[in-house]
């Protein structure tokens, strides 16, 4: 688990392998992933954007910008929270993934809320 916290708003995940989506003989590994974004902080807040910048085992970068996340911009008062689960696929059995997610104050301030680097890899059992 990966936890960050930035100007009052804080960003866990957990992450999972999902071996009835995967086929390592293929070289595709299936990652979900929680997270659970809470707002710690006495203002209100929305996430507006999302970036994540996603490492395989050899290397290779893939980065994802986008709106929101899973189609919805939430705007959390103080002391909320907002969770969700998504997904990747890697080529390799590990990799890490971290990001920001950019927020908005109603003052006008905005700034990158840190996602904390965990790691997507197999579980032990299975390496």
């Amino acid at each position: 688990m990966s936890s960050a916290i930035t100007d009052g708003i804080r960003v866990s995940v957990e992450c999972f392998y999902v071996p009835e989506q995967s086929a390592p003989r293929a070289q595709r590994y299936v990652f979900a992933y929680t997270v659970r974004i809470t707002n710690e902080g006495p203002l209100t807040a929305q996430l507006r954007t999302r970036h994540w910048v996603i490492t395989d085992a050899d290397g290779h970068v893939d980065e994802v910008r986008g709106e929101g996340v899973v189609g919805a911009q939430p705007t959390l008062r103080p002391g909320q929270h907002f969770e969700y689960t998504s997904g990747c696929v890697l080529r390799t059995a590990r990799g890490t993934m971290r990001g920001t997610y950019r927020m908005h104050r109603e003052d006008g301030h905005v700034f990158d809320a840190e996602i904390a680097t965990f790691l997507l890899q197999l579980p032990s059992t299975l390496n």
